[in-house]
Protein backbone atom coordinates (compact mmCIF):
# COMPACT_ATOMS: atom_id res chain seq x y z
CA UNK A 1 0.00 0.00 0.00
CA UNK A 2 3.12 2.08 0.63
CA UNK A 3 3.98 2.05 -3.19
CA UNK A 4 0.34 2.94 -3.89
CA UNK A 5 0.06 5.91 -2.22
CA UNK A 6 4.18 7.13 -3.08
CA UNK A 7 2.58 6.95 -6.46
CA UNK A 8 0.16 10.04 -5.61
CA UNK A 9 3.36 12.41 -5.90
CA UNK A 10 4.54 10.96 -9.23
CA UNK A 11 1.10 12.00 -11.24
CA UNK A 12 1.33 15.17 -13.47
CA UNK A 13 -0.50 16.66 -15.43
CA UNK A 14 -0.67 15.03 -19.33
CA UNK A 15 -2.18 15.66 -22.79
CA UNK A 16 -4.42 12.79 -23.72
CA UNK A 17 -6.24 12.43 -27.33
CA UNK A 18 -9.72 10.34 -26.81
CA UNK A 19 -10.53 8.91 -30.09
CA UNK A 20 -14.23 6.90 -29.86
CA UNK A 21 -17.62 6.87 -30.35
CA UNK A 22 -19.18 9.59 -28.47
CA UNK A 23 -23.10 9.31 -26.98
CA UNK A 24 -25.68 11.48 -24.67
CA UNK A 25 -26.32 9.74 -21.82
CA UNK A 26 -29.45 10.75 -20.82
CA UNK A 27 -31.19 10.04 -17.20
CA UNK A 28 -34.68 10.63 -16.46
CA UNK A 29 -35.66 10.63 -12.55
CA UNK A 30 -38.70 10.22 -10.65
CA UNK A 31 -40.71 7.41 -8.45
CA UNK A 32 -43.44 5.08 -8.69
CA UNK A 33 -46.11 5.37 -7.29
CA UNK A 34 -48.78 3.12 -8.77
CA UNK A 35 -49.39 0.78 -12.29
CA UNK A 36 -50.88 1.80 -15.18
CA UNK A 37 -54.32 1.07 -15.35
CA UNK A 38 -53.77 0.45 -19.40
CA UNK A 39 -50.54 -2.06 -19.25
CA UNK A 40 -48.89 -4.33 -15.65
CA UNK A 41 -46.24 -1.34 -15.93
CA UNK A 42 -44.86 1.12 -13.30
CA UNK A 43 -46.00 4.78 -13.62
CA UNK A 44 -42.99 6.76 -13.22
CA UNK A 45 -43.62 10.82 -11.81
CA UNK A 46 -40.81 12.28 -13.38
CA UNK A 47 -38.78 14.51 -11.20
CA UNK A 48 -35.96 15.75 -13.16
CA UNK A 49 -33.98 15.36 -16.64
CA UNK A 50 -30.33 15.21 -17.34
CA UNK A 51 -28.19 14.87 -20.40
CA UNK A 52 -24.11 14.20 -19.56
CA UNK A 53 -21.82 13.25 -22.63
CA UNK A 54 -21.12 9.06 -22.86
CA UNK A 55 -18.74 6.92 -24.37
CA UNK A 56 -15.79 8.53 -25.42
CA UNK A 57 -17.27 11.53 -23.95
CA UNK A 58 -17.25 9.83 -20.18
CA UNK A 59 -13.73 8.90 -20.84
CA UNK A 60 -12.58 12.61 -21.64
CA UNK A 61 -14.87 13.86 -18.83
CA UNK A 62 -12.72 10.91 -16.54
CA UNK A 63 -9.59 12.18 -17.81
CA UNK A 64 -10.15 15.52 -17.27
CA UNK A 65 -11.86 15.04 -13.66
CA UNK A 66 -7.72 13.32 -13.23
CA UNK A 67 -6.21 16.94 -14.31
CA UNK A 68 -5.78 16.06 -17.68
CA UNK A 69 -5.62 18.22 -20.71
CA UNK A 70 -7.92 16.84 -23.58
CA UNK A 71 -8.79 16.50 -26.96
CA UNK A 72 -11.84 14.88 -27.88
CA UNK A 73 -11.98 13.34 -31.72
CA UNK A 74 -15.83 11.17 -32.12
CA UNK A 75 -18.79 11.88 -34.47
CA UNK A 76 -21.89 13.58 -33.80
CA UNK A 77 -24.76 14.17 -36.00
CA UNK A 78 -26.18 17.98 -36.67
CA UNK A 79 -28.47 17.80 -34.38
CA UNK A 80 -29.28 19.13 -30.83
CA UNK A 81 -27.78 16.07 -29.46
CA UNK A 82 -24.82 16.56 -30.86
CA UNK A 83 -24.22 20.32 -30.22
CA UNK A 84 -25.26 19.43 -26.39
CA UNK A 85 -22.08 16.98 -26.52
CA UNK A 86 -19.75 19.48 -27.27
CA UNK A 87 -20.99 22.27 -25.50
CA UNK A 88 -20.76 19.61 -21.93
CA UNK A 89 -17.15 18.69 -22.95
CA UNK A 90 -16.14 22.48 -23.83
CA UNK A 91 -17.89 23.55 -19.96
CA UNK A 92 -15.12 20.87 -18.78
CA UNK A 93 -12.61 22.60 -20.46
CA UNK A 94 -11.97 19.97 -23.29
CA UNK A 95 -11.09 20.72 -26.71
CA UNK A 96 -13.71 19.48 -28.70
CA UNK A 97 -13.05 21.68 -31.69
CA UNK A 98 -12.23 18.45 -33.63
CA UNK A 99 -15.25 16.80 -33.16
CA UNK A 100 -16.95 15.88 -37.04
CA UNK A 101 -20.51 16.69 -37.90
CA UNK A 102 -21.62 13.95 -40.19
CA UNK A 103 -24.93 14.86 -42.58
CA UNK A 104 -27.66 12.50 -41.76
CA UNK A 105 -26.26 11.30 -39.04
CA UNK A 106 -28.48 11.08 -35.56
CA UNK A 107 -26.60 11.56 -32.74
CA UNK A 108 -26.95 8.25 -30.75
CA UNK A 109 -28.82 9.41 -26.86
CA UNK A 110 -29.36 6.75 -24.53
CA UNK A 111 -32.26 7.65 -21.86
CA UNK A 112 -32.40 5.50 -19.00
CA UNK A 113 -35.30 5.58 -16.92
CA UNK A 114 -34.41 5.87 -13.27
CA UNK A 115 -37.01 5.18 -9.55
CA UNK A 116 -35.66 4.78 -6.28
CA UNK A 117 -32.52 4.55 -7.63
CA UNK A 118 -33.18 1.36 -9.83
CA UNK A 119 -32.51 1.54 -13.30
CA UNK A 120 -36.21 0.77 -14.67
CA UNK A 121 -35.54 0.76 -18.56
CA UNK A 122 -33.31 2.49 -21.11
CA UNK A 123 -34.51 3.74 -24.10
CA UNK A 124 -31.57 4.61 -27.22
CA UNK A 125 -32.02 6.35 -29.98
CA UNK A 126 -29.08 5.92 -32.82
CA UNK A 127 -28.30 4.52 -35.84
CA UNK A 128 -25.38 2.82 -36.48
CA UNK A 129 -23.35 3.35 -39.35
CA UNK A 130 -19.81 3.42 -40.39
CA UNK A 131 -17.86 6.85 -40.87
CA UNK A 132 -18.73 8.43 -44.07
CA UNK A 133 -15.35 7.88 -46.39
CA UNK A 134 -14.79 11.48 -46.64
CA UNK A 135 -14.76 12.17 -43.16
CA UNK A 136 -12.81 9.18 -42.74
CA UNK A 137 -10.07 10.60 -44.56
CA UNK A 138 -10.19 14.14 -42.78
CA UNK A 139 -10.39 12.05 -39.45
CA UNK A 140 -6.58 10.29 -40.51
CA UNK A 141 -5.60 13.73 -41.18
CA UNK A 142 -6.09 14.92 -37.89
CA UNK A 143 -4.59 11.97 -36.33
CA UNK A 144 -1.46 12.89 -38.14
CA UNK A 145 -1.22 16.60 -36.04
CA UNK A 146 -3.02 15.89 -32.69
CA UNK A 147 -1.54 12.64 -31.57
CA UNK A 148 2.32 14.04 -32.08
CA UNK A 149 0.70 16.62 -29.10
CA UNK A 150 0.17 14.20 -26.80
CA UNK A 151 1.51 11.81 -24.10
CA UNK A 152 -1.18 9.21 -24.31
CA UNK A 153 -4.04 7.92 -26.68
CA UNK A 154 -7.67 6.34 -25.03
CA UNK A 155 -9.50 4.40 -28.00
CA UNK A 156 -12.63 3.86 -26.46
CA UNK A 157 -14.60 1.72 -28.68
CA UNK A 158 -18.54 1.08 -28.29
CA UNK A 159 -19.08 -0.26 -31.82
CA UNK A 160 -21.11 2.84 -33.47
CA UNK A 161 -19.51 3.00 -36.44
CA UNK A 162 -17.02 5.68 -36.45
CA UNK A 163 -13.61 3.70 -35.51
CA UNK A 164 -13.72 2.17 -39.21
CA UNK A 165 -10.85 -0.02 -39.42
CA UNK A 166 -9.10 2.13 -41.54
CA UNK A 167 -9.36 4.73 -38.69
CA UNK A 168 -8.20 2.68 -35.89
CA UNK A 169 -5.30 1.34 -37.58
CA UNK A 170 -4.05 4.47 -39.07
CA UNK A 171 -4.11 5.87 -35.34
CA UNK A 172 -2.41 2.85 -33.83
CA UNK A 173 0.01 3.42 -36.59
CA UNK A 174 0.75 6.74 -35.91
CA UNK A 175 1.04 6.20 -32.25
CA UNK A 176 3.39 3.72 -32.33
CA UNK A 177 5.43 5.42 -34.73
CA UNK A 178 5.71 8.97 -32.47
CA UNK A 179 5.94 6.78 -29.40
CA UNK A 180 2.26 7.52 -27.92
CA UNK A 181 0.94 4.88 -25.82
CA UNK A 182 -2.46 3.60 -26.80
CA UNK A 183 -5.01 2.02 -24.17
CA UNK A 184 -7.88 0.76 -26.01
CA UNK A 185 -11.37 -0.72 -24.63
CA UNK A 186 -12.24 -2.70 -27.73
CA UNK A 187 -15.72 -3.32 -29.04
CA UNK A 188 -16.57 -6.75 -31.20
CA UNK A 189 -14.59 -9.94 -31.99
CA UNK A 190 -12.29 -9.13 -34.20
CA UNK A 191 -9.70 -7.46 -31.92
CA UNK A 192 -6.94 -7.96 -34.92
CA UNK A 193 -7.85 -4.48 -35.66
CA UNK A 194 -6.31 -3.04 -32.95
CA UNK A 195 -3.04 -4.58 -33.96
CA UNK A 196 -0.06 -1.92 -32.37
CA UNK A 197 -1.94 -1.21 -28.98
CA UNK A 198 0.02 -0.95 -26.12
CA UNK A 199 -2.80 -2.24 -23.78
CA UNK A 200 -5.85 -3.41 -24.96
CA UNK A 201 -9.19 -3.55 -22.23
CA UNK A 202 -12.13 -5.91 -22.85
CA UNK A 203 -14.08 -7.23 -20.58
CA UNK A 204 -15.03 -10.61 -19.51
CA UNK A 205 -17.67 -11.18 -21.86
CA UNK A 206 -15.71 -9.21 -24.68
CA UNK A 207 -12.60 -11.16 -24.27
CA UNK A 208 -14.75 -14.39 -24.76
CA UNK A 209 -16.88 -13.64 -27.57
CA UNK A 210 -12.87 -12.10 -28.85
CA UNK A 211 -11.53 -15.95 -28.39
CA UNK A 212 -14.57 -17.59 -30.21
CA UNK A 213 -14.45 -19.62 -26.69
CA UNK A 214 -17.36 -20.52 -24.28
CA UNK A 215 -16.95 -19.86 -20.49
CA UNK A 216 -15.97 -23.44 -19.53
CA UNK A 217 -12.22 -22.74 -21.21
CA UNK A 218 -9.54 -21.29 -18.63
CA UNK A 219 -9.23 -17.41 -18.64
CA UNK A 220 -5.46 -18.11 -19.06
CA UNK A 221 -6.27 -19.66 -22.50
CA UNK A 222 -8.29 -16.66 -23.27
CA UNK A 223 -5.60 -14.31 -22.47
CA UNK A 224 -3.21 -16.10 -24.87
CA UNK A 225 -5.25 -16.32 -28.15
CA UNK A 226 -6.72 -12.13 -27.36
CA UNK A 227 -3.12 -11.27 -27.40
CA UNK A 228 -1.70 -13.57 -30.67
CA UNK A 229 -4.49 -12.21 -32.22
CA UNK A 230 -4.12 -8.33 -30.89
CA UNK A 231 -0.40 -8.05 -30.62
CA UNK A 232 -0.63 -5.99 -27.50
CA UNK A 233 1.78 -5.58 -25.10
CA UNK A 234 -0.57 -5.89 -22.20
CA UNK A 235 -3.90 -7.60 -21.82
CA UNK A 236 -5.96 -5.96 -18.95
CA UNK A 237 -9.95 -8.13 -18.82
CA UNK A 238 -12.46 -6.19 -16.55
CA UNK A 239 -14.35 -9.20 -14.63
CA UNK A 240 -16.73 -7.20 -12.95
CA UNK A 241 -17.17 -7.67 -9.06
CA UNK A 242 -14.20 -10.12 -9.54
CA UNK A 243 -12.16 -7.09 -10.63
CA UNK A 244 -9.08 -7.04 -13.14
CA UNK A 245 -6.71 -9.44 -14.37
CA UNK A 246 -3.76 -8.46 -15.92
CA UNK A 247 -1.41 -10.44 -18.73
CA UNK A 248 1.61 -9.85 -20.93
CA UNK A 249 3.06 -11.86 -23.46
CA UNK A 250 4.96 -14.08 -21.68
CA UNK A 251 1.78 -15.37 -20.20
CA UNK A 252 2.29 -14.17 -16.73
CA UNK A 253 -1.36 -12.70 -15.14
CA UNK A 254 -1.78 -10.95 -11.92
CA UNK A 255 -5.10 -10.57 -10.14
CA UNK A 256 -6.24 -7.99 -8.46
CA UNK A 257 -10.11 -7.68 -6.46
CA UNK A 258 -12.16 -4.68 -6.53
CA UNK A 259 -13.32 -3.16 -3.52
CA UNK A 260 -16.13 -0.91 -2.93
CA UNK A 261 -18.95 0.22 -0.07
CA UNK A 262 -22.11 -0.80 -2.65
CA UNK A 263 -22.76 -1.49 -5.74
CA UNK A 264 -25.56 0.88 -7.33
CA UNK A 265 -24.60 1.26 -11.06
CA UNK A 266 -21.86 -0.39 -13.23
CA UNK A 267 -22.75 1.87 -16.02
CA UNK A 268 -19.13 3.64 -17.05
CA UNK A 269 -17.27 1.75 -14.87
CA UNK A 270 -14.81 1.05 -17.81
CA UNK A 271 -14.41 4.17 -18.87
CA UNK A 272 -13.03 5.10 -15.07
CA UNK A 273 -10.67 2.51 -15.49
CA UNK A 274 -9.57 3.45 -19.12
CA UNK A 275 -8.68 6.90 -17.79
CA UNK A 276 -7.13 5.95 -14.80
CA UNK A 277 -4.96 3.57 -16.69
CA UNK A 278 -4.25 6.54 -19.36
CA UNK A 279 -3.25 8.83 -16.08
CA UNK A 280 -0.84 6.34 -14.97
CA UNK A 281 0.99 5.25 -18.20
CA UNK A 282 1.26 9.27 -18.87
CA UNK A 283 2.97 9.69 -15.44
CA UNK A 284 5.20 6.67 -16.14
CA UNK A 285 3.84 4.50 -13.15
CA UNK A 286 4.12 0.81 -13.04
CA UNK A 287 1.50 -1.23 -14.96
CA UNK A 288 0.60 -3.40 -11.81
CA UNK A 289 0.11 0.29 -9.37
CA UNK A 290 -1.65 1.48 -12.26
CA UNK A 291 -4.32 -1.33 -11.91
CA UNK A 292 -4.64 -1.13 -8.41
CA UNK A 293 -5.29 2.64 -8.44
CA UNK A 294 -7.97 1.76 -11.64
CA UNK A 295 -9.67 -1.06 -9.07
CA UNK A 296 -10.31 1.78 -6.36
CA UNK A 297 -11.27 4.17 -8.89
CA UNK A 298 -14.00 1.70 -10.64
CA UNK A 299 -15.19 0.64 -6.84
CA UNK A 300 -16.09 4.29 -6.35
CA UNK A 301 -17.74 4.98 -9.89
CA UNK A 302 -20.14 1.60 -9.23
CA UNK A 303 -21.29 2.89 -6.13
CA UNK A 304 -23.16 6.22 -7.97
CA UNK A 305 -25.82 5.93 -10.31
CA UNK A 306 -25.20 7.09 -13.78
CA UNK A 307 -21.77 7.74 -15.35
CA UNK A 308 -19.21 9.09 -12.62
CA UNK A 309 -16.58 11.31 -12.85
CA UNK A 310 -13.77 10.13 -10.56
CA UNK A 311 -10.95 12.38 -9.16
CA UNK A 312 -7.62 11.85 -7.72
CA UNK A 313 -8.30 13.51 -4.17
CA UNK A 314 -11.94 10.64 -4.18
CA UNK A 315 -9.33 7.91 -4.86
CA UNK A 316 -6.59 9.00 -2.79
CA UNK A 317 -9.25 9.35 0.36
CA UNK A 318 -10.42 5.51 -0.35
CA UNK A 319 -7.05 4.41 -0.73
CA UNK A 320 -6.55 5.72 3.06
CA UNK A 321 -9.78 4.19 4.35
CA UNK A 322 -7.96 0.70 3.38
CA UNK A 323 -4.84 1.54 5.32
CA UNK A 324 -4.93 0.07 9.40
CA UNK A 325 -3.22 3.29 11.13
CA UNK A 326 -4.78 5.37 7.73
CA UNK A 327 -5.04 8.17 10.40
CA UNK A 328 -1.31 8.97 10.92
CA UNK A 329 0.95 10.08 8.24
CA UNK A 330 4.20 10.87 7.92
CA UNK A 331 6.76 11.21 4.45
CA UNK A 332 6.50 8.46 3.15
CA UNK A 333 2.53 8.64 3.03
CA UNK A 334 2.28 12.64 2.32
CA UNK A 335 1.31 12.70 -1.45
CA UNK A 336 -1.69 10.67 -0.70
CA UNK A 337 -2.56 12.53 2.43
CA UNK A 338 -2.16 15.78 0.42
CA UNK A 339 -4.00 14.75 -2.82
CA UNK A 340 -7.12 13.65 -0.51
CA UNK A 341 -6.77 17.07 1.09
CA UNK A 342 -7.63 18.97 -2.07
CA UNK A 343 -11.06 18.64 -1.40
CA UNK A 344 -12.04 18.67 1.96
CA UNK A 345 -12.17 21.75 4.15
CA UNK A 346 -10.22 21.14 7.36
CA UNK A 347 -8.96 22.86 10.37
CA UNK A 348 -5.16 22.02 11.41
CA UNK A 349 -4.37 21.93 15.31
CA UNK A 350 -0.25 22.64 15.62
CA UNK A 351 1.05 21.22 18.82
CA UNK A 352 4.60 21.65 20.56
CA UNK A 353 7.41 19.25 20.35
CA UNK A 354 7.32 16.67 22.93
CA UNK A 355 3.33 17.51 23.89
CA UNK A 356 1.94 16.54 27.15
CA UNK A 357 -1.52 14.86 27.21
CA UNK A 358 -2.94 17.32 28.94
CA UNK A 359 -6.23 18.98 30.36
CA UNK A 360 -5.51 22.23 27.58
CA UNK A 361 -5.00 19.69 24.93
CA UNK A 362 -8.19 17.90 24.88
CA UNK A 363 -9.83 21.43 25.39
CA UNK A 364 -8.15 22.83 22.12
CA UNK A 365 -9.25 19.20 20.37
CA UNK A 366 -12.87 19.89 21.58
CA UNK A 367 -13.04 23.70 20.26
CA UNK A 368 -11.22 22.57 16.61
CA UNK A 369 -13.56 19.88 15.63
CA UNK A 370 -16.67 21.61 16.35
CA UNK A 371 -18.62 21.55 12.79
CA UNK A 372 -19.62 18.41 10.55
CA UNK A 373 -18.19 19.68 7.56
CA UNK A 374 -14.70 20.65 8.22
CA UNK A 375 -11.86 17.71 9.41
CA UNK A 376 -9.28 18.12 12.23
CA UNK A 377 -6.05 17.56 10.84
CA UNK A 378 -3.24 17.41 14.43
CA UNK A 379 0.37 18.34 13.69
CA UNK A 380 2.56 16.62 16.10
CA UNK A 381 6.07 17.15 15.37
CA UNK A 382 8.80 14.57 16.68
CA UNK A 383 6.29 12.27 17.50
CA UNK A 384 6.53 8.44 16.21
CA UNK A 385 3.62 6.25 15.82
CA UNK A 386 4.35 4.40 18.53
CA UNK A 387 3.77 7.18 20.91
CA UNK A 388 1.49 7.57 23.88
CA UNK A 389 0.24 10.78 22.43
CA UNK A 390 -0.39 9.66 19.01
CA UNK A 391 -2.28 6.46 20.06
CA UNK A 392 -4.26 8.74 22.36
CA UNK A 393 -5.28 11.14 19.28
CA UNK A 394 -5.19 8.09 16.99
CA UNK A 395 -8.31 6.59 19.31
CA UNK A 396 -9.99 10.40 19.34
CA UNK A 397 -13.49 10.02 16.95
CA UNK A 398 -12.46 14.48 16.59
CA UNK A 399 -9.30 13.84 15.06
CA UNK A 400 -9.35 13.28 11.71
CA UNK A 401 -5.98 12.56 10.95
CA UNK A 402 -1.99 13.02 12.65
CA UNK A 403 0.77 13.99 10.82
CA UNK A 404 4.17 13.76 12.37
CA UNK A 405 7.48 14.96 11.07
CA UNK A 406 8.16 18.88 9.74
CA UNK A 407 9.04 18.39 6.53
CA UNK A 408 5.23 16.46 6.05
CA UNK A 409 4.05 20.18 7.28
CA UNK A 410 5.50 22.01 4.95
CA UNK A 411 4.71 20.07 2.08
CA UNK A 412 1.22 20.00 3.75
CA UNK A 413 0.89 24.00 3.41
CA UNK A 414 1.87 24.10 -0.53
CA UNK A 415 -0.51 21.47 -1.74
CA UNK A 416 -3.58 22.26 0.64
CA UNK A 417 -4.55 25.50 2.78
CA UNK A 418 -6.72 24.33 6.29
CA UNK A 419 -9.47 26.65 6.46
CA UNK A 420 -8.44 27.43 10.30
CA UNK A 421 -4.75 26.93 12.00
CA UNK A 422 -4.74 26.48 15.91
CA UNK A 423 -1.37 26.51 17.70
CA UNK A 424 -1.04 24.88 21.17
CA UNK A 425 2.26 26.34 22.87
CA UNK A 426 2.85 26.05 26.17
CA UNK A 427 -0.46 25.24 26.89
CA UNK A 428 -1.79 28.76 25.63
CA UNK A 429 -2.63 29.80 21.71
CA UNK A 430 0.42 31.98 19.80
CA UNK A 431 0.06 33.29 16.70
CA UNK A 432 1.14 30.69 14.03
CA UNK A 433 2.94 33.39 11.92
CA UNK A 434 6.24 31.15 11.85
CA UNK A 435 4.31 28.31 9.47
CA UNK A 436 1.33 30.10 7.39
CA UNK A 437 0.87 33.35 5.01
CA UNK A 438 -2.00 35.85 6.48
CA UNK A 439 -4.70 34.26 3.71
CA UNK A 440 -5.36 31.73 6.66
CA UNK A 441 -7.97 32.28 9.39
CA UNK A 442 -6.32 32.14 12.75
CA UNK A 443 -8.10 31.35 15.35
CA UNK A 444 -7.38 32.11 19.54
CA UNK A 445 -9.42 30.45 22.29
Amino acid sequence: MVKLERAFGRFRKFKALVLGDLMLDSYTTGRVKRISPEAPVPVVEVLRQESRPGGAGNVALNLAALGGEVVALGRIGPDQAGEEIRSRLEEKGIDASSLVVEPGYQTTIKNRLIADSQQLLRVDFESISPLAKSLEEKVCRQLENLISKVEVLAVSDYGKGFLTDRVTQRALQIAREAKVPAIVDPKGIDFAKYKGAKILKPNLSEAYAAAKKGPHIYLDEVARIVLDMSEADLLLITRSEAGISLFDKGGKRSDFPVRSKEVKDVTGAGDTVLAMICLAVASGIEIELAVQLANIGAGLSIERLGCAQITLSEVARRLLEYEADGKIFDEGRSPAFHQALKERRYNLLVLEPKQKITSALFSAIRKCSGKQDEELIVYAPESHPEDELVSLLNSLNEVDSIVLKKEGLQKLMHTASPYSVYLLKEEKIVSPSDFFSKKNSIVFF
